[in-house]
């Protein structure tokens, strides 16, 4: 971000900026960097803007460049970091190498800014061989990039990951791996990329309703029964609660046996659901909802699309968002 007229923008010259900025580090912090190369998006936008086909390019785009680097950081605004890190996350599937996710909460240049601090981290777990998934490096703290979130619009300490332990963090001047922690290696060779055309999603394909007290049939029915929407992220109440409005779950279960897939998590920020355990919950089950376990909001969303996208049928579908696929859930 850079200071305009209305208020801080997107900017660009990140090259020159990074390296400016990267140069004020002490001499053996410096030393510990790797080489780097900088690829700037044409038009840089605020993250707040992005969209599922923003999503698909970067796919395509760190796709492409892996082969001819040792990892790779995507420096992103805050506002939608771990959107586009779940996203990542299902498009490429099979990593062998690191893709760091990072951003900051004040500008590379502002005073007391955080950029610096975070861009030298995601550099250097981005050589990292045994680090082999899409994380998120921020405030000396690294996550797995499906089990992020924002949490915080202000603190410096903006992100957590509430149902899954770090997968690395800053010790002093040491950035220190837990192997343990990270996917297992489910092939050798090249990667097995999954990476679908997005576009008839992106235009709204999937809602996400979050319900409250007093939510009504027809309110619900007014984005399922869209014929553009073709799958839906519930957020319900507790361990896996929704309202026993007949109506209601009748507008669920229209909408599951037309094919739309529909999920839920919790509103709750830690823990997951349960989906029948309690008898608020079995209207949900009855009417066809997939229970998203203990899934951020935006591992559980950005997994429908990427699901949605191919060419599955839907039992295949069901069966998949069940599935952990990189460690989502």
């Amino acid at each position: 971000m850079v200071a305009s007229p209305r208020g801080l923008a997107a900017g660009g010259n990140m090259n020159a900026r990074l390296r400016r900025a990267l140069a004020t580090l002490p001499p053996t912090r410096q030393a510990r960097l790797p080489a780097f190369v900088v690829k700037e998006a044409d038009e840089p936008i605020d993250s707040s803007a992005a969209t599922a086909m923003d999503w698909q390019r970067l796919g395509h785009t760190i796709a492409n460049a892996l082969p001819d680097y040792a990892g790779v950081v995507v420096l992103h605004g805050t506002d939608t970091l771990a959107w586009t890190a779940a996203s990542l996350a299902y498009q490429l599937q099979g990593l062998d190498r690191p893709v760091i996710v990072t951003g900051a909460m004040r500008p590379l240049e502002a005073q007391d800014s955080d950029a610096l601090a975070n861009v030298e981290l995601a550099l250097r777990f981005a050589t990292e061989p045994r680090l082999q998934e899409v994380a998120v490096a921020f405030a000396d703290k690294l996550f797995r990039g499906v089990r992020t979130c924002k949490r915080h619009s202000e603190a410096i300490d903006a992100f957590a990951s509430p149902n899954f332990p770090l997968l690395g963090e800053r010790v002093g001047d040491d950035t220190v791996l837990y192997p343990s922690r990270g996917l297992e290696v489910q092939q050798r060779g090249a990667p097995r990329f999954e990476l679908p055309d997005y576009t008839a999603l992106a235009a709204g394909g999937v809602a996400r309703i979050v319900l409250w007290p007093g939510i009504q049939a027809w309110q619900l029915a007014s984005w399922l029964e869209d014929e553009r929407v073709k799958g839906a992220l519930l957020e319900v109440w507790g361990g896996g609660n929704a309202p026993e409005d007949p109506a209601l779950l009748g507008v669920l279960a229209k909408a599951t046996g037309e094919g739309k897939l529909l999920a839920a998590v919790t509103q709750c920020p830690h823990g997951g659901i349960a989906i029948g355990q309690y008898a608020a919950g079995q209207g949900l089950a009855e009417a066809g909802v997939l229970s998203g376990d203990a899934m951020t909001p935006e591992a559980a969303l950005t997994k429908l699309v990427h699901l949605l996208a191919q060419p599955l049928d839907d039992r295949e579908r069901r069966r998949r968002f069940l599935t952990a696929l990189v460690g989502e859930r």
